[in-house]
């Protein structure tokens, strides 16, 4: 085997392939221009080439790929929200991120674990039996269980933390994780090899708009002309949407998460608590990773912070007390755009043929399969999909919101 292995990396014709073409020139013009180069921009390249013939893609990353939010995540799956609208619409991303690694044939690491949330009052009980009730409802897979079947589920748990004895959980058996980096690589690979054009290191300057309808994008790199352009930039959304003349009621903010060192597993669910404001896993290196609510501040910055630290891993600790002796590793931050009710913005804008994909808080990643299918279907029929309709900028002028606040596992 090992002289097999050798041989193998050593041969002249190792048979390996790069998963993305060499960097090339900007054309001049494309069908469709994807500004962010994180998993939304490449996966509604990758539907747009695949389901519905459309090559003539550019994705513009002023980075690298996936190195904005996509990089920066928990990798949390799930879809047990509050209202039927978010329910149908993760209940379906879940689906696709169950068959995503047959799709790609390419790994994307998906590991069906469970998401269990604590209810530390009767309030929160009553709260979380509605919301179980409405996941079945739509076919999701969620129930209640009680203290007993939380011990048995989560051994290492400790059941009376402080002054916040935990009364009972949600149970949501469609819980998950997968590795974000290869969610984005994947993606891009299967989207480059129809033809879309991946081109990182090339950041939008500005957006040309012509008669109210969107013309051409300036970059570092030159002006290209765009049949329609797309936004999928995370936490910049609103400084993009200000350079097309969109007013949204977005504002970003900070979100910060940690891992400890390797331990042997001892926790495969995702545990949370929007009580304590935290929520906890163990990766499948043996990690244990912490995160929380949103700091409360707007900054468009990445940078980690010793008052988020010290709050976080005390929550964290009241949880899992013996982690009181684990050793940090790292420490990072996101920069998450949030919306009043806590839903995406998804869709048309008041510039014509230029679509947005915002908003997301910190759905985004749980979110990146169903949001590349429903918004290449959009450009490519011009037909708005029922699945995102109720999540359109017009909602806010219309009041007809969709309320996901305290849907996350840490409340913002």
């Amino acid at each position: 085997m090992p002289f097999n292995l050798l041989k193998y990396g050593l041969g002249a014709e190792y048979p390996s392939q790069a998963d993305l073409p060499p960097p090339k020139e900007l054309k001049s013009s494309y069908d469709v221009v994807i500004i962010g180069g994180g998993g939304h921009g490449v996966a509604i390249a990758y539907y747009l080439a695949k389901y519905h013939g459309i090559t003539n893609v550019a994705v513009l990353e002023k980075s690298y790929l996936g190195g904005g939010n996509t990089a920066r995540n928990t990798a949390v799956i799930r879809s047990n929200y509050l209202t039927s609208e978010g329910v149908k619409f993760y209940i379906e991303s879940v689906k696709l991120y169950e068959n995503l690694s047959n799709e790609f044939d390419f790994n994307v690491m998906y590991s069906e674990r469970g998401q269990l949330t604590l209810a530390h009052t009767d309030a929160t009980v009553r709260a979380f039996r509605q919301r179980a009730e409405v996941n079945k409802h739509f076919g999701g897979r969620t129930e209640m269980i009680d203290r007993q079947q939380i011990r048995e589920l989560v051994p290492t748990l400790n059941l009376d933390p402080g002054h916040l004895p935990v009364l009972a959980g949600l149970w949501h058996m469609s819980g998950g994780t997968a590795r974000h980096d290869a969610v984005a690589w994947g993606y891009a690979k299967e989207a480059a090899k129809r033809g879309v054009e991946i081109h990182q290191l090339t950041e939008v300057q500005d957006l040309v708009i012509e008669n109210g309808a969107i013309r051409a994008i300036k970059t570092n790199r030159g002006t290209v002309r765009c049949g329609c352009a797309v936004q999928a930039v995370a936490g910049s959304s609103s400084l993009l949407l200000k350079k097309a003349g969109i007013r949204a009621p977005i504002h970003t903010y900070p979100l910060q998460a940690m891992v400890t060192q390797p331990f042997k597993p001892f926790l495969d669910p995702l545990v949370s608590s929007s009580a304590l404001h935290c929520y906890v896993q163990q990766t499948s290196r043996g990690e244990v990773v912490f995160g929380g609510g949103s700091d409360p501040y707007p900054l468009y910055n990445t940078r980690s912070t010793l008052d988020l630290k010290e709050s976080l891993l005390a929550h964290a600790i009241e949880m899992f007390p013996f982690l009181a002796n684990a050793k940090l590793m790292r420490q990072w931050a996101g920069i998450t755009d949030m919306t009043p009710d806590y839903s995406p913005i998804m869709g048309l804008s008041p510039v014509k043929n230029y679509y947005l994909d915002a908003g997301w808080g910190t759905w985004g990643f749980k979110a990146t399969p169903i949001v590349g299918k429903t918004m290449a279907e959009m450009i490519a029929t011009q037909k708005t999909p029922d699945l995102i309709a109720p999540f359109a900028l017009e909602r806010f002028s219309r009041f007809i919101q969709v309320n996901e606040m305290g849907a996350t596992a840490a409340s913002h």
